[in-house]
């Protein structure tokens, strides 16, 4: 019984141990790199919506050029290949996409060589066309053999193979956003883990006292636990008010881009959740690193 009255309790070793505090830079350190992971969580996310997005609205389409310089030869074949494509039973839509849009879309680029006239640029016609089912090599090269007899100037290409190397380009963006995820999760458990170390180190003296009045490693280690983990509120509160304030600065200058491919790249209500969880996450993993760096720490050190 007197060893246990002697025992202190969890309070009087927290007050024990006033100077064993992890805090210094270590609020500012887990702010940064919340704010980072919240804006290459955020990165990844919108990525993985435009990809899904693209994805959807290429999906069974395909594109037919008619490739004529002489513009009464090139709309007579547009016309025929756009007849012959209607009357598929596999083509679920076909639309001409009008001389004025193809125009308005080289503009910028050609200023008013695009828009045709006696010295402008030849302009493709253009026709827009949705099937039904999957595309398969098969099937472009049958359709190819068929509009070759109807339109011998026609181009088939299907959407989804000139969009390969972007869809390749977004996932490599994917993978590197979620390498510096891992990347800063692993500096932040470093950082802790220096910080509960030095703090250890600093309070040596004291930790021994406390062992000798019978405080446990565990009463020890939930001390440092409770710091960090109000360091790690702290930080984690501030870094995700930076992160959320730079996604919406570069969601707005994305979206003044006006390009719908950009446009399908916005963050669902999933997404905020997601992105919110974050500074938790962080929490617990400055927690559990905090709990083991200390107990094996006293392990070795008593």
């Amino acid at each position: 019984m007197a060893l246990r009255r002697n025992r202190p309790r969890f309070g009087d070793s927290a007050r024990l141990m006033q100077q064993a505090r992890i805090a210094g830079p270590m609020p500012w350190v887990i702010a940064i790199m919340i704010a980072l992971t919240v804006m290459a969580a955020a990165a990844g996310l919108a990525l993985a919506n435009l990809a899904e997005n693209a994805r959807a609205e290429i999906a069974g389409g395909v594109t037919v050029q008619v490739v004529e310089a002489a513009p009464m030869e090139r709309d007579r074949q547009a016309e025929r290949a756009l007849s012959w494509l209607a009357n598929r039973d596999d083509v679920a839509s076909v639309r001409r996409v009008p001389d004025a849009e193809l125009a308005a879309l080289l503009e910028p680029w050609l200023g008013e060589l695009g828009t045709g006239g006696v010295d402008g640029v030849p302009v493709p016609a253009l026709i827009d066309v949705r099937l039904s089912g999957p595309i398969t090599d098969t099937r472009l090269a049958e359709m190819r053999q068929g509009l070759e007899r109807q339109a011998p100037a026609a181009r088939i290409d299907a959407q989804a193979s000139w969009l390969g190397p972007v869809f390749d380009a977004i996932r490599s963006l994917q993978l590197l956003a979620l390498g510096l995820i891992v990347l800063l999760a692993a500096t932040s458990a470093a950082a802790v883990w220096l910080a509960a170390r030095s703090a250890l180190g600093a309070n040596r003296d004291t930790i021994e006292v406390i062992h000798h009045l019978g405080g446990s490693d565990g009463q020890l280690a939930a001390i440092f636990q409770r710091q960090v983990a109000w360091d790690a509120a702290l930080g984690g509160a501030a870094g995700l008010l930076l992160g959320l304030a730079a996604v919406f600065v570069l969601g707005r200058q994305f979206a003044d881009l006006g390009s719908g491919l950009v446009a399908g790249g916005g963050l669902g209500a999933g997404d905020w959740i997601a992105i919110g969880a974050i500074p938790l996450v962080g929490m617990v993993l400055a927690v559990i690193t905090a709990r083991y760096t200390v107990i094996s720490a006293l392990r070795r050190m008593l």
